[in-house]
This record gives C-alpha cells, sequence and structure tokens, in this order.
C-alpha cells in the first residue's frame, strides 16, 4: 500500500547531524528523520538496481519502493533516539 505523504512533515532528525558525524561540508549525508505521522525517511545512496536481485527470498520491493544504503555509523549513532517498542 503506497503511503499517502502529501501533509507530512519532518519532526525531528533521529540521531546525530551529519555535522555531528564528521561530515564537513554537510551536502551529502546519509541522514535519518521521525515523520508527523510516526513514521521514518532516510536520506541514503539509491542502491535499488545493485542490491534488488540479492533481497532475500521472503522479501518484496513495490515498483514505487526504492533500496537505499546509509552508513553503519549514522544507524548506530540514531539507535538511541528509535522506540522500542
Amino acid at each position: 500500500m503506497r503511503h499517502e505523504l502529501s501533509s507530512v512533515r519532518i519532526s525531528r532528525r533521529i540521531g546525530a547531524s551529519p555535522q555531528q558525524r564528521g561530515s564537513h561540508t554537510g551536502e551529502t549525508c546519509p541522514d535519518l528523520f521521525e515523520l508527523s505521522d510516526g513514521n521514518y525517511a532516510i536520506i541514503g545512496t539509491e542502491a535499488t538496481a545493485a542490491l534488488d536481485p540479492h533481497l532475500p527470498p521472503d522479501a518484496a520491493r513495490a515498483d514505487y519502493e526504492r533500496i537505499v544504503v546509509i552508513t553503519r555509523e549514522t544507524l548506530i549513532r540514531a539507535k538511541k533516539d528509535i522506540p522500542d517498542a
């Protein structure tokens, strides 16, 4: 099911900012955000073509979905801001 995004806004950054993770320009860095509807948005490197053929058999991707890659550090530093439930 495609998610309606017209009224959704970014509520807060999850984890450290790119500058806090060592980016001096902050121009092209992965990032995570919590959205006003409780979902999450990720800025990462688009890797659908490269990784789609390697998805496990029980994984699926809709035509409108993309696979993005973020650094391990980005996710680890965001962990403290992600609720357990």
